[in-house]
């Protein structure tokens, strides 16, 4: 079990994007249930807010912290990057990388990749297909998520739609680095979703608007823990 900072599999993941209903105060609100959502179950929920957000978020809940983005630079003149070691200090444990709405170059990737390790920070390298998860894979992440782009924010689960691209990634990754961990995105919105997911042999989700715009996440974020503990033996 993955075990870096407190961050445990399986995980879900919460991608606040900049939806309104996950800034500011709404986004403190929205961690908040997060966490009781993770206290309740003990099914590790982490969160990735807005940068602005990740500080007064970090020091009101207990639960994993992620950026959305981090930019492979060190400190000096790079004004309107955004720094590791700034996003560490903000209380953030981890980082997405290269996620469909922030793509990066190969070399890019890598670089960002090894920033996060230098400031100790977790890195979930965003895929959206086998080929391109395991070319991440070689450069070590933590994590990989595989999102295929086409199915983000739609309700129409990766898991379901295309359950190939799962399974191939699993043991792409694993040929290549069974220490990284392969979590699950795109079109996640219950916990049939989650199970399913898990069952195709990954250890988490990524998960955005399912949670994010749904009526009630604090309940939708529930039904997702008590579906990954129906997948535990």
């Amino acid at each position: 079990m993955l075990r870096l900072n407190e961050v445990k599999t399986p995980i879900i993941l919460v991608n606040f994007k900049t939806y309104a209903e996950a800034t500011g105060e709404n986004a403190v609100k929205l961690a908040e249930m997060a966490e009781k959502a993770s206290a309740e179950t003990s099914v590790c929920i982490g969160v990735a807010p807005q940068f602005a957000d990740i500080a007064v978020i970090a020091k009101k809940v207990s639960i994993p912290v992620f950026a959305q983005h981090i930019d492979p630079i060190k400190y000096g003149s790079f004004t309107g990057h955004v720094l590791p070691e700034s996003v560490k200090h903000a209380g953030a444990v981890g980082t997405l990388i290269n996620h469909s709405e922030r793509r990066l170059k190969l070399a890019d990737i890598d670089a960002a990749i090894t920033r996060a390790r230098e400031v100790d920070l977790i890195s979930v390298v965003c895929t959206n297909n086998t080929s391109v998860s395991a070319s991440a894979a070689a450069l070590k992440p933590n994590m990989i998520a595989v999102e295929p782009p086409e199915l983000i924010g739609t309700g129409i689960p990766v898991s379901k739609a295309k359950p190939e691209v799962v399974t191939s990634t699993v043991e792409a990754v694993k040929k290549i680095d069974p220490e990284v961990i392969v979590l699950c995105g795109a079109g996640i919105t219950n916990g049939e979703d989650v199970a399913a997911a898990i069952k195709l042999g990954t250890k988490g989700v990524l998960v955005a608007s399912g949670i994010v715009k749904a009526k009630d996440p604090y309940k939708v974020m529930l039904e997702f823990a008590e579906a990954v503990l129906k997948t535990q033996p």
